[in-house]
């Protein structure tokens, strides 16, 4: 199904979609088009673009090709999704240590669907972070390990 969404294969391009998606959610799923997993996140991605055609823009963005922004966003773990909002990163409480990405797949369409109309709502209201609608047992848990200096 990632054949079904527009990809990003440049900073530049990453940096304009940033820039240029105003009112909307900005959807940037980070992974790789022959994971599984990415697979599987690319489906419910693409099945719920036309629903939510006013309220988010949803792109695909592989990490081997655009490494800056995996180093920046800390992608260790694929697939990632990042969120933004009027060029303002927005970030997500899923109950865990990482607020910036939503690490793993979406066990349900709805799932996905009720996060991004959180996220809108609260980008609406100039919250920069919002409260994950997701019941807990459907979030992917992973050990995050701090690398200090």
């Amino acid at each position: 199904m990632s054949f079904l969404l527009p990809k990003l294969t440049s900073k530049k391009e990453i940096d304009e979609v940033i820039k240029n998606v105003a009112e909307k959610v900005l959807v940037l799923r980070f992974g790789k088009d022959d994971d599984s997993v990415c697979l599987q996140l690319d489906e419910i991605l693409a099945k719920t673009t036309h629903d939510l055609r006013n309220m988010a823009s949803i792109y695909l963005v592989d990490v081997d090709r655009v490494q800056i922004y995996a180093r920046y966003f800390d992608i260790s773990y694929i697939p990632s999704t990042v969120f933004f909002f009027n060029g303002q990163h927005m970030k997500v409480d899923y109950g865990s240590p990482d607020h910036t990405k939503f690490v793993g797949s979406f066990k349900t369409k709805q799932d996905f669907m009720d996060l991004i109309e959180v996220i809108y709502r609260g980008a609406m209201r100039g919250k920069l972070i919002v409260q994950s609608p997701i019941d807990s047992k459907n979030i992917p848990k992973y050990d995050l390990l701090y690398h200090g200096i």
